[in-house]
This record gives structure tokens, C-alpha cells and sequence, in this order.
């Protein structure tokens, strides 16, 4: 089954020189319980089609759809729903609150869902049991490892169950061996736990862990498990 699908989808922006078309004519189908890895050179339009999938921006042209739901034309409030139901995200620079305490970062989804404090100290205890931080429950990010943080991060991800893991460069601020450590346990997720990842990253290494490689340039895919698309 598939989880998202899009059909021709576009994205441009204006520029004072023009039209830049940051993505364009990107048609996918991603399984259920992929692992997809985005590749290409900067400005290859990655991250954008990353966001676009997310809902977090609205494509100009084309449509995209989350198991068979069109998400294209909903309300912003419907996108801001399906994100908190059924999506996790995962950042380079690891997004955590820096005055907030490694429990107090994973609870943040919860909080958005209005469950109890109880329930939501519950389920992030559990799940920083899972990423193995369940004695830097009241750790400041300051006082972590970047190893650490990005665990954080991914523990947050994974608090609310969501059916997709968005990351863009997971393991860019990692040194070599962390971030085999930390594309391990993404890897790990995704078949212990049947979530669907797709992933933006420039290292052949992380790109290796996809099911599912796509490569981008200058908007569009150039080869879908190095198959070339003309």
C-alpha cells in the first residue's frame, strides 16, 4: 500500500531575476514502510520536496496525496492535523529547546495533542527508554553529547507513533561514527516499528540505507534506484 503519492508536483518561487522552479513534474509513489533517501547537489530542490511532502509548504502546481487522502487543496488547520497525527521530524541542526529538559523536548507533540502530563510523562519516558536516555531524562540539550541530542530528537519524533519519519541531513553535524550509529537506529525504526522514513542527505553512506534512493537535479528526478528517468 501506498503511504504518499504525488503527481507532477511543482513548486516556484519568485525572484527578482524570475521563475525559480524549485522543484518540478516530481511523480512518486512511496510504500508503506519505505525507506527513502533523497539525494542530489545544493539547491537540487531536496529539502523543498521534503517540505512539500510534509505539508509544511503548499506546491504550486501537481497534487500529493497521503494514503489516498489529497492533502493539496485541504485548510491549513486539516495539514496542521495530519502532521501532529501522522508525522515525525527529524533536523540537522537537532530543533531542541534549549531550556527545556531532554523529557520536556520529547513531551512537546504530546502537549499539542492534549494528553495529560501524566500520560505524556509516560510515553516519553518509554520511548527515551527505546533511543537509551532513560538516565538523561532531565539532562539540558547544553549538557548532552551531539550524539545525544540527535537521539532526543528522534525520541521526539517518534513520541506521537507517527506512520512517517521526515529527516533532512539526520546526521550532518555528526562525526563519521555517531552518524552510522544514528542511521542504525533510523534504520532500526523503520522495520522494527513498519515507519515509513524519507530522508534528505548529501552522504553516499546515509543514502546507502534507502530501499528507496532518489536523486534529484535542478528540481526534477534524475534517477529513482539509479534508474534513469528521462
Amino acid at each position: 500500500m501506498d503511504i504518499i503519492n504525488t503527481n507532477n508536483l511543482g513548486k516556484t518561487y519568485l525572484h527578482k531575476d524570475g521563475k525559480v522552479d524549485a522543484i518540478k513534474n516530481i511523480t512518486i509513489a512511496v510504500e508503506k514502510g519505505s525507506f527513502v533517501t533523497i539525494t542530489g547537489p545544493s539547491g537540487s530542490g531536496k529539502t523543498t520536496l521534503l517540505l512539500t511532502l510534509a505539508g509544511l509548504i503548499r506546491p504550486t502546481s501537481g497534487a500529493f496525496s497521503f494514503l489516498e487522502k489529497e492533502l493539496t487543496h485541504v485548510h491549513d488547520c486539516e495539514l496542521a492535523q495530519f502532521r501532529r497525527k501522522n508525522v515525525g521530524f527529524i533536523m540537522q541542526s537537532f530543533a531542541l529547546i534549549p531550556y527545556l529538559t531532554t523529557i520536556q523536548n520529547v513531551m512537546m507533540p504530546l502537549a499539542l495533542n492534549k494528553i495529560s502530563k501524566q500520560k505524556q510523562k509516560e510515553i516519553a519516558t518509554s520511548v527515551l527508554e527505546t533511543v537509551g536516555l532513560e538516565n538523561r531524562l532531565n539532562h539540558l540539550p547544553r549538557e548532552l553529547s551531539a550524539g545525544q541530542q540527535q537521539r532526543v530528537a528522534i525520541a521526539r519524533a517518534m513520541v506521537n507513533s507517527p506512520s512517517l519519519i521526515f529527516a533532512d541531513e539526520p546526521t550532518g553535524n555528526l562525526d563519521p561514527m555517531l552518524a552510522v550509529e544514528i542511521l542504525d537506529f533510523l534504520k532500526e525504526i523503520n522495520e522494527k516499528n513498519k515507519i515509513t522514513v524519507i530522508m534528505v542527505t548529501h552522504s553516499p553512506v546515509a543514502a546507502a540505507y534507502g530501499n528507496v534512493k532518489i536523486h534529484l537535479d535542478k528540481g526534477e528526478i534524475k534517477s529513482i534506484n539509479e534508474k534513469i528517468i528521462k
